[in-house]
């Protein structure tokens, strides 16, 4: 183990930096229709302000997890949250939506500097058999910030106006580097070559593959421009992500990625099992808001309240749940958690009508706060139990982009799923263009359509119930948790050894 004072103090500073970024992929969602009005953009534009940024955060985590392992986590996560607390300083003062783009991709690439970081330091300053309730912290940090961004965003729009979505992570951008200068540790470095072409061709594959999914919906899955097509772009980025394998399989240097990490059967279930969650959690939650908002008549602000018993149930047990799994095996944890969300999004169908009292959607937003609580801590813990220190940068690269193609894939999927049910349960309502999309009802939707949409919504959210029964089905193959062995102090450099004594004992104490 690194010898590090203080870990927990650590850990606090560094959830400060990952809560905000994890809010800038929810946060813009509820301020689209003001920043169209406020920038005087397309719905197209405004699409792309979510877009870019959720491009720029997927596409370098392989390669930035790397760099932390080479360069030290604590400097790249500076750095990376220097890059975004200005970037998110330009999207609030941008004149136009181009700009306001530019920035979001420039924010994006601050956020995948430093989220393998974050989970990167926590595997090296705890030992395994007492990460459990440190990662249960950084676990309901990952799950409420998904839920509390709408809310956030709803009260600052309502209350301030777009730009300070934005403007509210300089303070708390301030704020954290001062925390996480004084308190995360300079952890040594490993010496790595630098895998030239791993790099160029893990970050053209990710980008091909990402955009394609992502845009496909935009572009009706067929043709983007002249020849280059939206199955096109997938089908290459998945050639050219099958020869970045490939390459580093017979590489003879140091690869990007090491493959050795999959020969651990947890961390490669835990991949699995994180995918699925990235691709429930930020797919349900559109078709509801969608009934809230178009059928229940309430205000974005209101919607994402419906939400409020989930985040602070999946808050408060997280950590509990963090030190339960140092104790027990965490796979019976995960599988239950991940069958309660399941359960809860088939609640959350079944009520959706027009006549359901909205008060019972907070029951199964309960049994959700219960589910999330059960699923981010024994699922990350798991994947990093076994994880050398050289490797940890890797490893959290590796789990942290997995979790946001899953996030991806669930955002285009739903779409797909959403306008497809319209069309079958509104055929009236369909647009010129054939397809019937919520957008186009801007809240103000007739009476007598009210039944069909809610049926179109109740099963949209099928899918992500669906999804998550395969990784509770996953996480019942984890292999037992090993004895700890091998875990040794290691020294860090002359500036951090200040109280080491009582860092190790802190680290391990608890």
């Amino acid at each position: 183990m690194e010898n590090v004072a203080r870990p927990w103090p650590a850990l606090w500073s560094l959830v400060i930096g990952f809560f905000m970024i994890l809010i800038d992929t929810t946060i813009v969602s509820v301020a689209n229709p003001r920043i169209m009005e406020g920038l005087n953009a397309d719905i197209n534009s405004v699409i792309w302000v979510t877009s870019a940024y959720l491009l720029a955060y997927a596409v370098p985590l392989l390669i930035t997890g790397r760099l932390g392992d080479r360069f030290g986590p604590k400097k790249l996560y500076l750095t990376g949250l220097v890059v975004f607390t200005l970037a998110s300083l330009w999207c609030g003062l941008s004149g136009d939506v181009q700009t306001l783009i530019l920035a979001r991709v420039l924010q994006g690439f601050g956020a995948a500097i430093m989220t393998p970081q974050t989970m990167a330091v926590i595997t090296r300053i705890f030992p395994p058999d007492r990460r459990g309730a440190a990662m249960g912290i950084w676990g309901a940090t990952a799950g409420v910030a998904t839920l509390v961004g709408p809310i956030l965003g709803g009260v600052l729009v309502d209350g301030l106006g777009w730009e300070w979505i934005f403007f509210i992570n300089v303070p708390v951008g301030i704020a954290g580097f001062i925390l996480a200068l004084r308190f995360v540790p300079s952890l040594s470095t490993h010496p790595h070559r630098f895998d030239i072409p791993g790099v160029l061709l893990s970050a053209v594959g990710l980008f091909l593959l990402v955009f394609g999914i992502q845009e496909g919906e935009t572009y009706n899955w067929g043709t983007i421009t002249g020849p280059i097509t939206v199955w096109g772009l997938i089908i290459a980025g998945v050639v050219v992500l099958a020869g970045f394998v490939l390459w580093q399989r017979f590489n003879k240097g140091e690869p990007l990625l090491p493959l050795s990490l999959f020969k651990d059967r947890n961390f490669s279930l835990a991949n699995i099992g994180i995918t699925t969650v990235g691709f429930a959690v930020t797919s349900f939650t559109l078709p509801l808001i969608f009934y809230y908002q178009i059928v229940r008549g309430l205000t974005p602000t209101q919607s994402a309240l419906m939400m409020v018993p989930m985040a602070l149930i999946s808050g408060g047990l997280a950590p509990v749940v963090g030190k339960i799994i140092d104790r027990v095996n965490p796979k019976y944890i995960t599988a239950a958690g991940l069958v309660l969300m399941s359960v809860a999004l088939f609640w959350n169908s079944a009520l959706m009508h027009p006549e359901t009292p909205i008060w019972l959607f907070l029951l199964p937003s309960a049994v959700l706060g219960f589910a999330n609580a059960g699923i981010w801590a024994p699922l990350s813990s798991t994947a990093t139990r076994n994880l050398p220190p050289r490797q940890a940068g890797a490893g959290s690269g590796v789990y942290n982009t997995t979790r946001q193609i899953g996030a991806v894939l669930g955002s285009a999927a739903i779409a797909v799923l959403i306008q497809s049910r319209l069309a079958a349960e509104l055929p009236a309502a369909q647009g010129a263009s054939g397809t019937a999309s919520p957008m186009a009802f801007g809240g103000s939707l007739p009476e007598a359509l009210h039944e069909g949409f809610s049926t179109a919504m109740g099963q949209s959210i099928m899918l992500p119930a669906a999804v998550i029964l395969l990784g509770a089905a996953v996480a019942l193959f984890f292999a037992k948790p090993k004895p700890v062995q091998g875990w040794g102090t290691v020294s860090v450099p002359a500036s951090d050894d200040a109280g080491a004594g009582a860092g190790a004992a802190d680290a391990t104490s608890r």
